[in-house]
């Protein structure tokens, strides 16, 4: 049985499985970093089920997944946001037909360091904050500390995300700290007091604060319902349907051990959305 080989350089996480098989199948993954974890928990069952797989799964955010797939260089874009026009076109400029399947839900939640007393922040006082119009936690129910925005990079379709859903396509206040990926902020929020961050559902821990927004807490089922209002599909992006071991791989995620596994890290599967479901166009 090929032994799977796990690397973690940076904010990129690659998983490598050798074969001695010459000819063996292989999957090229690459993308989003909110993704990862559900494509890297997805690719250790799937791979004891299909020894002799040559798989490459790494992060980077979704604009790079997406970059490979114009490229050609991916078999699975992984996308915490739906691809954009521009990128369609240039897609198919390059011989590429972007096709979509969603893989889960999940919910943007704003996290605090948790000594900060402040349980629930409005989306206009979220917006405001990132937008440096409200600059102390005082203003919104807190101490009187200055608040330190950290937020994704422009890479990332969590940025994207946010931007739209927060935001209103507004601009992130210069000041604020930019960080590589959900661990990154993660790690930057539960050292610092003063701050404010963002990240998806399946991340929080115990060494941050999750916030309500507009007093609703996210979850599979307000997510599902849009009651909370910062919640988004999760997409792998692929050249036409699906094939060969990409087209098994995210058939394997869509089945039920898959969601069941999507539920496991934390995301909302597929199966609480009522009345069926579309998954690709």
């Amino acid at each position: 049985m090929s032994e799977l080989l796990k690397k973690i350089s940076g904010f990129t996480l690659c998983l490598l499985l050798t074969s001695g098989v010459a000819a063996a199948e292989s999957i090229v993954i690459k993308g989003s970093t909110t993704v990862l974890p559900i494509a890297q928990v997805a690719l250790d069952a799937y791979l004891k089920a299909n020894p002799g797989v040559n798989v490459s799964l790494s992060g980077g955010g979704s604009g790079e997944g997406i970059k490979a797939m114009i490229d050609k260089t991916t078999d699975i874009a992984n996308s915490s946001r739906e691809i954009k026009a521009k990128e369609v076109e240039l897609a198919k400029s390059h011989g590429v037909n972007p096709k979509e399947t969603i893989v889960a839900y999940d919910g943007i939640v704003p996290i605090v360091n948790p000594k900060n007393r402040v349980k629930n922040l409005t989306v206009d006082q979220l917006s405001q904050i990132y937008q440096g119009k409200i600059t102390n936690w005082k203003d919104v129910g807190g101490d009187d500390l200055k608040i330190v925005v950290i937020s994704r990079d422009s890479s990332s379709g969590t940025f994207e995300a946010w931007g739209e859903l927060v935001l209103n396509k507004a601009r992130v206040l210069p000041q604020a700290q930019l960080q590589a990926s959900n661990g990154a902020i993660i790690q930057a929020v539960s050292k610092n007091r003063y701050a404010i961050g963002y990240v998806g559902l399946g991340y929080l821990n115990k060494s941050v604060k999750g916030l309500t927004v507009n007093g609703v807490k996210a979850s599979a089922e307000t997510c599902i319902s849009k009651e909370y209002p910062v919640s988004r599909p999760l997409y792998m992006y692929t050249d036409g349907e699906p094939r060969g071991g990409a087209a098994k791989f995210i058939q394997f995620i869509l089945s039920p051990a898959g969601q069941k596994l999507v539920e496991k890290e934390g995301f909302v599967p597929l199966r609480n959305l009522k009345g069926g479901k579309k998954t690709t166009k």
